[in-house]
């Protein structure tokens, strides 16, 4: 087993990733649902089933390498063995680094997710993990036909993205913003990530870097440290109950896959949208 491995388990995931490439008697042991010798019972005769190991070994030898990978937990346990999964794949030259694009898998064996595929950048200090906006290709393959060439070709597609989002983040690490424009920045992660629902925290409290690196104000930094107070949790603050009472809380982490895509997603749009009016300014 991979000796450089990092896990967490959470009430509805489980999570793996390495400073190397997995190997598959590690995720075997951890993410169990990517090695389903079949699809789940549920499924009829026209569900193409091709087990994602299946689909990782091929784009293996066109030169990608899982480094991370993780589970849901479902609540109907007798899916356990064929629920939605998600890895991230990068060069092995560049698996070690503290950043760098990388292809991004979603897949189940249950029927709860067509085959997808999404360029992002996982940044090692503190797992985490980027997911980029709607202006990046995001390809989706459904359980149907031949699948295996479309997701090497996938791969490929996504990969033609990874220039542009070297860039924006470089133009990101280059623009400033004020505590003004962080702020706001933060109350549209936090309708992002609660809706119509009642924020149980402020948008001054997920501006606040939780390491010295991450201070300084930039588009990149501020993004980053709103994307791991919000995905991370474990902010404390008050909330109102259903009787109207003020209580103390605290933010919940974001466990879930498909939750976790989604929100990545916008707050890298987000991100985006701040650089580009910055640089109309």
């Amino acid at each position: 087993m991979n000796a450089t491995l990092a896990t967490r388990f959470a009430r509805n995931a489980r999570q793996i990733r390495g400073l190397e490439a997995l190997d598959n008697d590690t995720l075997r042991a951890l993410v169990p649902s990517i090695f389903a010798e079949e699809a789940h019972d549920s499924r009829s005769q026209r569900y193409v089933y091709v087990p994602t190991i299946e689909l990782v070994d091929g784009l293996r030898k066109e030169g990608w390498a899982p480094f991370f990978a993780a589970q849901s937990k479902p609540r109907d346990l007798g899916r356990m063995a064929h629920t939605k999964h998600m890895l991230r794949l990068r060069r092995p030259d560049d698996i070690g680094n503290a950043e760098a694009a990388e292809v991004i898998i979603v897949n189940s064996h249950d029927g709860t997710s067509a085959y997808q595929m999404f360029a992002g950048m996982l940044r090692f200090v503190c797992t985490n993990g980027m997911i980029c906006g709607d202006q990046f290709q995001e390809v989706r393959v459904p359980h149907k036909g031949n699948i295996q060439d479309q997701i090497i070709e996938g791969a490929y597609t996504i990969a033609k993205d990874f220039p542009r989002i070297i860039d924006a983040t470089a133009e990101m690490k280059g623009t400033r913003l004020s505590e003004a424009e962080q702020r706001v920045f933060g109350e549209a992660a936090l309708i992002a990530r609660y809706g119509d629902d009642e924020s149980p925290i402020r948008p001054d409290q997920i501006i606040q870097p939780r390491r010295s690196a991450d201070v300084g104000g930039s588009v990149w930094s501020t993004f980053n440290v709103i994307q791991e107070n919000v995905i991370r949790g474990g902010v404390h603050g008050m909330k109102r109950t259903d009787e109207g009472r003020i209580r103390r809380s605290k933010s919940r982490a974001i466990n879930g896959i498909d939750q976790n895509v989604s929100l990545n997603r916008a707050m890298w749009t987000l991100a985006e949208g701040m650089q580009r009016l910055k640089a109309a300014a």
